[in-house]
């Protein structure tokens, strides 16, 4: 296990990508309600776009109900507690996953954050600076439904990913999310995915549904990032505790979370990377969570 993370330091220090422009994105998963699938399609998601190139890091920030790890099948030594504990520094943290995913474990972490001195906070913030530049994506899986924390990660970040399900209570509580967000003041970028469809026309008619109450009621456009079927391949995964595009490749659902990546890479960005970077996320992020 040191030898691993070691070796996994060495290699992030030895590949320094911090160039001028260059941005790092910041993306938050959600959920309105919990059973809809947010944790597995932001791992995948995450597997997803690394397959095309792209650097990614996976940060668990589901304060108290973690299991990013879990559905790795991978026993994490260290989590975001350790860094604002200030016993590791970032390199510390960050723990290899399937295929050589970077992520950092969830926990208790979080809670801790508004407990820290003015000197503490702006050490962590440095920490986690260090990220800029060096990863295409930070992709922050939150708590299912509007906690505070959830909410100033949905605000800070350049946008979110709400994660629904055709189910009735998963569209009302998904919509009810937005709508709570966008009451608090916050104008977030939202991209909406819809998990365990049927068939690619009940996943239409739900992001229709999304997409015309939006724009009735809250005046804003919520567009369609992506469909992905109702497959018995992901809870066999789930058992498996491994990624279900790793288990199951050839599977329905892989095909189109490696689509709705494609998809998604070939979207005009919806906020600019390069606009405050990671200490200007963490900054704002910080300041809603007061």
């Amino acid at each position: 296990m040191h030898d691993q993370a070691e070796a996994l330091r060495n290699l992030i220090r030895n590949n320094e990508r911090i160039a001028t422009g260059k941005g790092t994105r910041i993306i938050t998963v959600t959920s309105g309600k919990g059973g809809v699938g947010k944790s597995n399609f932001s791992l995948n998601f995450a597997l997803a776009l690394q397959r095309l190139g792209k650097s990614v890091l996976v940060f668990d920030a589901d304060i108290g109900m973690a299991n990013l790890d879990v559905l790795m099948g991978h026993s994490s030594t260290y989590s975001i507690y350790h860094l604002l504990k200030q016993d590791k520094t970032i390199w510390d943290i960050i723990q290899l996953g399937p295929q050589g995913l970077h992520f950092v474990a969830g926990g208790s972490g979080m809670n801790e954050l508004l407990q820290l001195s003015d000197a503490q906070l702006e050490k962590f913030i440095d920490q986690l600076d260090k990220l800029q530049g060096r990863y295409d994506y930070l992709l922050f899986d939150t708590g299912a439904g509007l906690s505070k924390e959830a909410a100033s990660f949905i605000a800070a970040a350049h946008e979110t990913i709400v994660v629904t399900t055709p189910e009735p209570t998963a569209i009302t509580d998904a919509y009810a999310l937005m709508k709570m967000v966008r009451s608090l003041g916050h104008d977030p970028a939202f991209r909406l995915v819809v998990n365990r469809a049927m068939d690619r026309r009940e996943g239409l008619q739900t992001a229709d549904k999304m997409a015309m109450a939006a724009q009735k009621f809250m005046g804003i456009e919520v567009p369609l990032l992506g469909i992905i079927a109702d497959d018995p391949n992901v809870s066999r995964a789930v058992k498996q505790q491994t990624p279900f595009s790793i288990a199951y490749p050839a599977t329905e659902a892989t095909r189109g979370i490696q689509a709705l990546a494609r998809a998604y890479l070939d979207l005009p960005a919806q906020r600019e990377a390069t606009s405050g970077g990671v200490k200007g996320f963490l900054n704002k992020m910080i300041r809603l969570m007061k």
